[in-house]
């Protein structure tokens, strides 16, 4: 969700919602507390969305329960010591 583009959609779906709410019941003050209360709704909802992704995301990282042997066989074969030079220090030829 690019917040840009929610903020300019948001916009736009009050100032509908306002021009409604204006044509159906004629009252300047009730269109402005409804899309006051609309407004925060919407807000409420793309908080809600935005967790929920950030739930499903985090959901999907877990690992697999059995699906690798041990954290340290994976640490080990993405950095294999090769020889006793990757070492920091002196070398010991």
């Amino acid at each position: 969700m690019y917040a840009p583009r929610v903020f300019a959609s948001m916009i736009g779906a009050l100032i509908v919602f306002a021009l409604a709410t204006y044509a159906l019941s004629g009252s300047l003050f009730g269109t402005f507390i409804q899309t006051i209360i609309c407004a925060i709704l919407l807000q409420v909802g793309y908080f809600a969305a935005t967790l929920y992704l950030v739930w499903r995301a985090a959901r999907d990282r877990k690992p697999i329960p059995g699906a690798s042997k041990s954290l340290n066989d994976d640490k080990q074969l993405a950095n294999p010591t090769v020889s006793s030079l990757n070492k920091t220090g002196h070398s010991n030829l």
